[in-house]
């Protein structure tokens, strides 16, 4: 663990959240499993401002996210994932244009927009990410309709644009997506050039068919209507690099090397597809159960764009209070607590009617370590007072100890138990994916542009993967990784 002075190490905490931060079907082939590759950058070295900093807009972050945000055959595709600064996002990879050009991307399933930093307008402000320069694309048609999204820490603002998008061996000819020309300072942080939402269209700021779902809608294309993800622990890695290899994405398929036993599906409650709700039904710190409420108050996003796991204070506050010795931050950190590091803690969620209870490590609840003593815990109160948003925000601190499935239909998500495979990639070092472009495994056209209007929220062949060459990663690609593309999440 890093150590920082008490006083300082709180407050350079929270600098890091900005780090964190179609339609009808043709098949261009038969189909095949397809890949992306996961990669993860290992955590800087923070002074106490920069830790305040990073709590406070971890917490900014997610409030302005789900605030700003209304409710409104076949292949199947696998791709490595990038853990990125020792599990402070996941990365992919996406190809956009003609011809086509790799971006990565955050992969979110907490928004449903699509956007990139635009060669015209953010270069100058974002040294060494790469930008989408629509001209040198001859498929990108300009829909002259403004675009904007909101985050705590700052905001992107640019123009609705259309053009051909292949990710994880899919294609969707006529993608609409954001081309960014206004981005606040530390929105984007190299090697990264936007964001891809997975949520729902009723969420999309855009009002466009978001890339998963149009593959869905059409019927014809996925093997399966799902997502499924698995993503890697490095923060407990003191000589873990900036990148590092991240876990797995797939689409349309589950990988069966990465999960043990059933996958326990919880539909997402009527009425709230949008966001991938869920109802927290059960919390148990270290044995002690506390009272998470019912109905809409327990509601939770499952959202891979998130590290932390933020929860309604009093909730949040109980949860401190089973562990002895344990603090409540104030100030710009107001909403975190500390607590002793020689304190194990061992955290488990129970969701919808489901009698298993699923487990978050310490390695992951332990957050950063502010002092010799002292430790930040990974849980904190969030605020949704007064938004459509939901109560909790579940995000990769409790998703890197689940094999996770985001289901279409019935919308549900679903949770196994993390096979031998997956856990021994846990803290192994290794080269991050390279992302080329490849062949694809269908193709569909027509994406819906939905109502262009401006409100906040947050060519040929498909991004590819190079995997790494560790042995583990080839058992768990054994499914195939022919022609697909590589995600970096």
């Amino acid at each position: 663990m890093h150590l920082l002075p008490y006083s300082l190490a709180v407050s350079c905490f929270l600098s890091i959240a900005n780090d964190y931060a179609l339609a009808a079907p043709s098949p261009s082939s038969s189909p095949l499993p397809r890949s992306i590759p996961l990669m993860r950058r290992s955590r800087p070295r923070r002074n106490s401002t920069e830790l305040s900093g990073w709590l406070k807009s971890q917490k900014e972050i997610l409030e302005a996210k789900y605030s700003n945000n209304p409710q409104r055959k076949r292949a199947s595709g696998l791709n490595l994932l990038t853990n990125q600064n020792a599990d402070s996002s996941f990365y992919g990879s996406i190809a956009v244009g003609t011809p086509a050009v790799s971006y990565n991307v955050i992969l979110d399933t907490g928004s449903s927009d699509l956007w990139l930093a635009a060669s015209d307008g953010v270069s100058t402000d974002s040294d060494g990410i790469p930008t989408f320069d629509s001209s040198s694309s001859s498929t990108f048609t300009d829909l002259n309709t403004t675009f904007s999204i909101s985050y705590g820490s700052g905001a992107a603002r640019g123009t609705l644009g259309q053009d051909t998008v292949q990710f994880a061996g899919f294609e969707v000819d006529s993608q609409v997506f954001g081309v960014v020309t206004q981005v606040s300072s530390g929105l984007l942080n190299s090697p990264v050039s936007g964001l891809m939402g997975l949520g729902f269209q009723t969420i999309a700021a855009s009002g466009a068919t978001p890339f998963w779902q149009a593959l869905v809608e059409n019927g014809n294309t996925l093997d399966s209507p799902l997502m499924a993800f698995q993503l890697t622990r490095f923060n407990d890695v003191n000589n873990a690099q900036s990148l590092e290899p991240g876990g797995t994405f797939n689409l349309g398929a589950v990988n069966s090397s990465l999960f043990t036993g059933d996958i326990d599906y919880q539909d997402i409650p009527d009425g709230q597809e949008g966001y991938w709700i869920q109802q927290l039904a059960g919390l148990t710190v270290n044995g002690n159960s506390v009272d998470v409420g019912s109905g809409s108050a327990a509601y939770a996003a499952i959202d891979t764009g998130t590290t932390l796991v933020g929860g309604p204070e009093d909730v949040i506050s109980a949860l401190y209070d089973a562990i002895p010795g344990s603090e409540a931050l104030t100030g710009q950190n107001s909403g975190y607590w500390t607590y002793p590091c020689s304190t194990n803690v061992n955290v488990t969620l129970r969701f919808g009617s489901s009698s298993i209870a699923w487990p978050v490590s310490n390695e992951d609840f332990l957050l950063e370590q502010a002092s010799q003593d002292t430790c930040v815990g990974a849980f904190f109160a969030l605020n949704t007072s007064g938004t459509s948003a939901p109560a909790w925000i579940v995000g990769d601190t409790f998703l890197k100890n689940v094999y996770t499935v985001f289901r279409a239909s019935p919308a549900s998500v679903g949770f196994a138990q993390l096979s031998d495979t997956a856990l021994s990639m846990n803290g192994a070092l290794g080269s991050a994916p390279s992302p080329t472009v490849g062949s694809v495994a269908a193709t569909i056209s027509g994406s819906s542009t939905g109502t262009g209007t401006d409100r906040s929220s947050s060519a040929n062949g498909a991004a590819r993967a190079t995997l790494n060459t560790l042995g583990m990663w080839a058992v768990a690609l054994t499914s195939g990784l022919v022609g697909g593309a590589m995600i970096l999440l």
